[in-house]
């Protein structure tokens, strides 16, 4: 039986990543350059500098994938690309070489949507059971999606505001903290106490959405009234603060809509799904539901990566999913089923 290799290709951000993935769930190679160290002194993702990145490493990602994957072009079924959402300027590096690479070879040619490889990173992991729930956590996005089988989303809940991961970052940066701000957060939480009485949006009683504006106002103004009574706040206590705020939401509204939509599984997903205090949190809540099923990504699945594009592209092509040489990045691409 031929086995089925796919090639991903991620630009969506910061990372330059290409990866080969066999059968939808063996990672041949898995190969990201990234480019926090040219952003960190701007205190977060400057497009064009990331733009021009991609431009420069994508070749070589693309060749080192290739030869630690032991494949040729030849062996390849199918391309599997990040057509949105994200930077504009970056997505198009990664289309447009994918597009590139499809003619060439005359290999099919198939759009991915980025939170989509999110969620099938955990594929990797465990096969998925249906139905089931993904939380996922990044940067851009807070979201509680259902998946009832293979490539099919239903959004449940998302944030009508602030992700979390954004939040995160710009408490960092209130606490003069480095970019990315998120690690350090959670490194800062875990030595301090909870000290600070903060917001929790919970919205409507029955809703899955998020709002983390209010909570990082709520942060931002503690720190200015306390400097304007001259009073000192210890940064790791804030932090830890800040933190129980935002995984109490989290929690609470994935362990509802668990037990209210009777899923099989709970997937953890997105950059945020690197938090040690996300991941002990769900770990020790969820041990009360022995009916349900809790994965979590290793922590080189969490940030972006290529895998989890080809991973999300192998069932997009066993379904017979294709795109044009057309196709065109789409920074606001909506999450739909295939």
């Amino acid at each position: 039986m031929k086995h089925q290799i796919i090639l991903g290709i991620e630009t969506s951000c910061d990372e330059t990543a290409v990866a080969i993935v066999k059968d939808g769930r063996e990672i041949l190679s898995n190969v990201v350059a990234s480019q926090i160290e040219s952003h960190k002194r701007f205190g977060g993702v400057v497009p064009e500098i990331a733009s021009r990145h991609h431009v420069e490493q994508l070749t070589i990602v693309l060749e080192e994938a290739i030869k630690e994957a032991n494949v040729t072009f030849e062996d390849i079924d199918g391309i599997a690309v990040t057509e949105g959402p994200g930077l504009v300027g970056a997505l198009l590096i990664g289309v447009n070489a994918a597009k590139a690479i499809s003619f060439a070879h005359n290999i099919p040619l198939i759009g991915v949507h980025h939170i989509a490889g999110h969620i099938y990173a955990n594929r990797f992991v465990t096969e998925f059971t249906f139905p089931l729930l993904a939380l996922v956590v990044s940067g851009g996005h807070t979201e509680l999606i259902l998946m009832k089988e293979h490539g099919s989303f239903e959004v449940i809940g998302e944030t009508r505001d602030d992700a979390a991961g954004e939040a995160y970052d710009k408490v960092a940066r209130t606490l003069n903290l480095p970019y990315p701000g998120g690690p350090h957060i959670d490194r800062l939480a875990h030595v301090g106490e909870v000290t600070i009485k903060l917001p929790r949006a919970w919205l409507e009683p029955d809703s899955y959405d998020f709002s983390f504006s209010g909570l990082k106002s709520a942060v931002i103004n503690t720190l200015h009234n306390a400097k304007q009574r001259e009073e000192e706040i210890k940064p790791e206590d804030l932090a830890a603060s800040f933190q129980e705020s935002v995984i109490d939401v989290l929690v609470t509204k994935t362990m509802r809509a668990t037990k209210e939509y009777g899923v099989k599984q709970v997937l953890l997903a997105g950059g945020v799904a690197a938090n040690k205090g996300l991941r002990s949190s769900l770990e020790s809540k969820f041990q009360e539901l022995q009916h349900v099923e809790l994965v979590m990504p290793p922590l080189s699945l969490c940030t972006d990566n290529a895998a989890m594009i080809a991973a999300v592209g192998s069932i997009a092509y066993e379904k017979g999913k294709r795109a044009q040489l057309d196709m065109n990045a789409n920074p606001g691409l909506e999450l739909k089923s295939f």
